[in-house]
Formats: C-alpha cells, structure tokens, sequence
C-alpha cells in the first residue's frame, strides 16, 4: 500500500504544544518541590501563560489556517479568544495564592490542573472537526471535576464535585449522542463538511438531523448553565472553594461561546430557522430563573451563581440574532461577563481568610468603614453587572439588545430589559450593604500587595472600558467578521 500520510503543519498548534509540554514539566517538578518553595509551580504556571499568550500573538495571521487534516483551526476569533482565556486564568491564579495558602492547600495541582483545563478549551476553541470539540470538551471538564473536590477534607466541595460530574457526564453524552447522529446523516466529522452536506440534505434524513440538533444543544446549553440545564451551577458554585468557584465561573465561558459558534453558526447555521426557536426559549427562561432566583439569596456566591445564568441569557441573545452583529456583541458580552466576573469572586476571596469565608451578603457589610478602596471598586463591579452607565457591562447589554432589535425581534429585547431591571436589585443591595449598613465583621483586610493590584486593575479596566468601550467592541467585530 502507498504511504500517503502528509506531515501537518504544526505551526498553527505551536501554543497548544507549548502549553501541554510546560503543563507535563510542571507537574513533575512539582513532586520534587517541597511545601515552603510551591511558590516556584504558581510562577512556573503564570510564566507558562505568558509565553503561550506571546506566542499566540506572535502566530497570528490574518488569513484562516487549517492543519491536522481540516480539524484544527486557527483564526482571528479563536486567538482573540485564546488570550482572553491567558489572562483570565493568569489573574485567578494571582487572586488564588492567598486563598489557598490561608487553608493549606496551596498544592500544584491546583496550578496544573488549570493549565490542563486552559489546553481544554484551546483545543476547543480551535476544533473544526466535531471529534476535536469532543475531545477539547472532556479535558476542560474532567480538569474542572478534580479542581472542584481539590479540597479532600470539604464535604461540601466532594458532594459538589459529584453532582458536576455525573450531570456532566449525562451532558457530555447527550453531545456525544446529538453529533454521532449529524455524522451518520451527513457523512463527516468535518464542520465544513457538516454545513455543506446539510445545504444538500434530502427531506426525509431531516427528522434525525433535528434530533441531533436539539441534542447537541443540550449538551451545549449545561456547559453553559442555560435553564433548564442549570441545575449544577448554584451548587457546584456554592460548594467549590471559592478559588475554584473563580475560575470555573470566567474563562470556560468563552471556550462555551467558541463552542457554539464552531458547531451552531459554521457548521448548523442553515438550521438557523430551528436552533433560534430553541435559543429564544432558553434565553427568556435564564433570563427570569437567573435573576427572579438570586434576589432569594442570602450567599453571595449563589447570588453570583444564579447571575451568571441570568448572563447566559443574555449572551444566548446575541447568537439567536443570527447576524454578524450579534455574534460579535456575543463575544463581546462573554469577554466582559469573564472580567466581572473575575472581579466579582475576586473581592469575595479579599474578604476571606483563614477560618471564615466572606460568602454571605452580610460579610459584605460596612465594607467601606472597612476599605473605602475596595467598597468603590466592588461598587463598579456590581454596576457593570447591572448593566448600569458608564460601566462596561451597560454598553455589552446594549450592544447584545441593538443586534435583536436588528433581527426584528423586538419583544424579545423589551423582555430582555424587563428582566435586567428586576436583576438590578440584587447588585444594588450589595451596594447598599457596604455602604449604608455596619460593618459586623470589623477584622482588618490583610492581602498581599500583588492581589491588591491586580484586582484593583481590574474594577478600574471595568469602568474605563466603559467609557471607552469602541476598541474592545472594534475588535469583536473584526475577529467574527
């Protein structure tokens, strides 16, 4: 038999070699470091995010290349994406050092099983065949299973790590399931292929292929947290450490939204017609469950939970619009959610300490007795949240509602704002909290000087992007187009 294999071309994949061969480095050196030295892996890992983001950058072309046979992608979109994901987990992990190091758990699995979810969601990010998504898939979630029960002696943290795994599971092989049947009706695994094999697609194979659809949307709404898929995410949220809570709640949000727009919108989009239908239903149901929910609560890490459901929503919006507009505002608004709500959980693990977790809304009291600073900078965050002028989060809202409007749906629009009022009230009580109630906790804030600024860069990047929000749009706009 002649020897046709063809050596690909590796370049494009250059960042995600890197990241696996450090990640693979990392974790054994982490066996000969010893306790006092841990330090070296939490370094180790955050110069590792710093060469692949330099190298991602330094990779990119214009143009879109495709190796491995047509099943990696690398474009404009997915390295936007890509370092968005960099940054997001180089400042959880900054935000982290302290927390873990107060319950003595500042182990480097921690730091490498990031790194391994980080090689997840690139891969995910970058897959153009349905067999590269799947695989990206499993090892972002089963890294984020373990970072979730990484607290041995927390009942609470194991009982989460289990329900995440098991309705993960049942979604992951719901996916699983919805593509095996687009690739016995279509004949490929290629997502090219798959939207050229649908545009010529006989009446009577239609059936089948709407049942792959609607599973593959099942599979893709729980890695969301869309309702009616949300189930796992206040208690996963709740019963993570709060480190982990950080990280699960930002950067997986963008390789979800890579997700669908790799399956849905290249590769399903002239099932449009269908998909949209199911998107209005659960973007109006996340939209009331999220924010009718979190005015219920009284632990603020459910309050955010219940949020970022409430912000799944929104972000669905976007992407049932079905134009260019709004898949850019989509990716604006997953960009802007991730540094909320990095900020957001980062202020909670600031009031943390050794022995007590600042996760009641009435941790939050009298925080501007405490640190005006940081009472201002949650301020921010939660207005950004709100979607209120000049924070950042109003211009994504209204970025999302402008490309609904322009689709013609403007009922869903009018209900989209209807219900971002009602989610208003929770973010203002926590405002009114820090600054209208006495503090009952009256310890001083003691952090490291790198988590002071860092986190706050961070609510001050919330509120000058808001008033000069063009350029991170701008670029939205170019990588989806």
């Amino acid at each position: 038999m002649p020897n046709n294999f063809q050596m690909p071309d590796l370049m494009p994949a250059l960042p995600e070699m890197f990241l696996l061969t450090m990640a693979c480095i990392i974790l054994l050196a982490d066996l000969f470091i010893s306790d006092k030295n841990r330090v070296l892996t939490y370094l180790l890992s955050l110069a590792t995010l710093g060469v692949t983001a330099a190298l991602t950058v330094a990779m990119h072309t214009p143009e879109t290349v495709y190796t491995f046979d047509g099943s990696f992608v690398s474009d404009t979109m997915g390295d936007v994406l890509k370092v968005f994901v960099y940054l997001v987990t180089a400042v959880a992990f900054i935000y982290s050092r302290d927390y873990l190091l107060a319950r003595n758990i500042f182990k480097g699995e921690y730091f490498v099983l990031g790194l391994f979810a980080v090689l997840g969601m690139m891969v995910l990010i970058s897959a153009h065949s349905m067999l590269t998504i799947y695989l990206g898939l499993e090892l972002l979630s089963l890294s984020l299973y373990a970072m979730v029960a990484f607290q041995r002696d927390s009942s609470k943290a194991t009982e989460a790590a289990m329900k995440y795994f098991v309705l993960g599971a049942l979604a992951s092989g719901m996916l699983l399931y919805g593509m095996s049947l687009i690739y016995g009706i279509t004949g490929t695994l290629d997502i090219g292929g798959v939207h050229t094999a649908i545009a010529g697609l006989e009446d009577s194979k239609q059936i089948v292929l709407g049942l792959g659809l609607v599973l593959v949307i099942v599979g893709m709404a729980f890695k969301l947290g869309a309702v009616p898929f949300h189930m796992w995410v206040p208690d996963v949220y709740h019963g993570a450490p709060t480190a982990v809570t950080l990280f699960i709640s930002t950067a997986p949000k963008i390789a979800a939204f890579a997700m669908i727009m790799r399956l849905l919108v290249e590769g399903l989009g002239d099932l449009h017609a269908q998909w949209q239908d199911i998107l209005i239903i659960m973007a109006v149901l996340s939209m009331l469950v999220g924010n009718v929910i979190a005015i219920a609560q009284t632990n603020i890490k459910r309050m955010l939970a219940y949020s970022t459901i409430s912000h799944v929503g929104f972000l669905l919006l976007g992407i049932l619009a079905g134009t260019q507009a709004g898949y850019s505002a989509s990716m604006f608004y997953v960009i802007v959610y991730a540094l909320m709500g990095m900020g957001g959980f980062g202020i909670i693990i600031l009031l943390s300490r050794s022995g007590f977790e600042a996760d009641k809304l009435d941790d939050f009291k009298g925080l501007n007795d405490r640190s005006p600073w940081f009472a201002f900078i949650m301020m921010i965050l939660m207005f950004s949240m709100a979607g209120v002028p000049p924070a950042l989060g109003f211009y994504a809202k209204f970025a999302v509602l402008q490309a609904v409007i322009g689709a013609g749906l403007t009922w869903l629009a009018v209900v989209a704002v209807i219900f971002s009022i009602i989610g208003a009230f929770y973010y203002l009580r926590v405002i009114k909290l820090m600054y209208f109630d006495k503090a009952e906790d009256t310890q001083p804030i003691e952090t490291s000087m790198d988590m002071k600024v860092v986190l706050s860069a961070n609510g001050l990047g919330i509120l000058f992007l808001g008033l000069a929000p063009g350029s991170l749009l701008a670029l939205c706009t170019a990588a989806i187009g």
